[in-house]
């Protein structure tokens, strides 16, 4: 594995050894019997604002005998039109990786393609491939498995949670289902990519439902029927609304995700025993209510932390380019 990119980009098998690994450092934290970073200078290059993202990064390459050079837009050439493929050339010479967290997915490719070193996407308007690896790990750990679950995704069906899912439904034999009203549903060209059997849509409760499979035994099911969504789900997701760079559009979205909430009657209408995942910041008494979000607060905090693990799996495969 020379770059991790996307959800789409990775292998099956990249995305198993990820995971595996995963679970390994969580459990060997603090004493790990090896360094794949030591005497390696890693840049965080960060267009986008994180909390989680920036800790959980930074914490992981020292914790993998590294070391950690943070640059925000304004603090590099970029932030002043400099072409990416510059920016990557010169810090390809100086520096042995790179995480980037910013809005194009184009620039995170042409990152990794002129620069020459291993490089992360550490959120793009496209993907957030490293938040669904840590979602896997949870899903593994509280349910023993993600094969065969059902995980329902509930508020923008349009933006980069989303569509990482739905890849790793396509490749990692889990039905998806999107719950989203029709103009922030996924784009057809990227359903199509990567569910290319398509059913009959049928009425669901006067909604119509989409159902897409593929020949990996992926499945996803695309729908404005909220209630259908969450009935028999094993984990219950969601998102903000407004997600960075849509701002201007916070009224408008508010409106249109007025009924996707996670509360506890939607909660009830899962499996016993569902998870409730949010990969946070949340906006309780938004996309969902206080109350579950505090009865969930185990699993939920556990998913933020296992960013730190799944992130370092990453780190570690790139390190020993594979």
């Amino acid at each position: 594995m020379k770059n991790f990119l996307s959800i789409e980009s990775a292998t099956v098998a990249e995305l198993h050894a990820i995971l595996a690994l995963a679970t390994e450092m969580k459990a060997t934290r603090g004493h790990h019997a090896a360094h794949p970073l030591r005497h390696q200078c890693w840049a965080l290059l960060f267009a986008k604002s994180s909390t989680r993202t920036r800790v959980s990064f930074e914490v992981g390459i020292r914790e993998l005998g590294g070391d950690v050079l943070f640059l925000n837009a304004s603090e590099i050439q970029l932030g002043r039109g400099e072409p990416i493929k510059d920016t990557a050339r010169v810090l390809g010479r100086m520096v042995h990786g790179a995480v980037i967290r910013t809005f194009a997915q184009s620039d995170v490719d042409d990152f990794a393609k002129y620069s020459g070193i291993p490089t992360v996407n550490a959120l793009t308007d496209g993907e957030h491939p490293c938040q669904i690896i840590a979602d896997l790990q949870t899903i593994q750990e509280k349910l023993g498995g993600y094969a065969g679950k059902v995980v329902t995704f509930i508020g923008d069906g349009a933006c980069n949670m989303p569509a990482s899912w739905l890849w790793a439904a396509s490749k990692l034999e889990f039905e998806l289902r999107i719950a989203a009203p029709r103009a922030f549903q996924p784009a057809p060209e990227v359903i199509a990519r990567a569910f290319p059997v398509v059913k009959t849509p049928a009425p669901v409760d006067g909604d119509a439902q989409a159902v897409y499979e593929n020949a990996r035994g992926g499945r996803l099911i695309v729908t404005e029927n909220l209630d259908a969504a969450a009935t028999g789900a094993d984990v219950l997701y969601t998102d903000v609304w407004v997600s960075m760079g849509k701002e201007d559009e916070a009224a408008y979205r508010a409106a249109q995700f007025a009924r996707y909430q996670i509360d506890t009657a939607l909660v009830a209408k899962a499996k016993p025993g569902a998870l409730v995942l949010h990969c946070l910041p949340a906006y309780r008494g938004k996309e969902i209510t206080e109350e579950v979000l505090e009865a969930h607060a185990d699993t939920i905090f556990t998913q933020a932390e296992n960013r730190l693990h799944a992130q370092k799996a990453i780190l570690s495969l790139l390190a020993r380019g594979g």
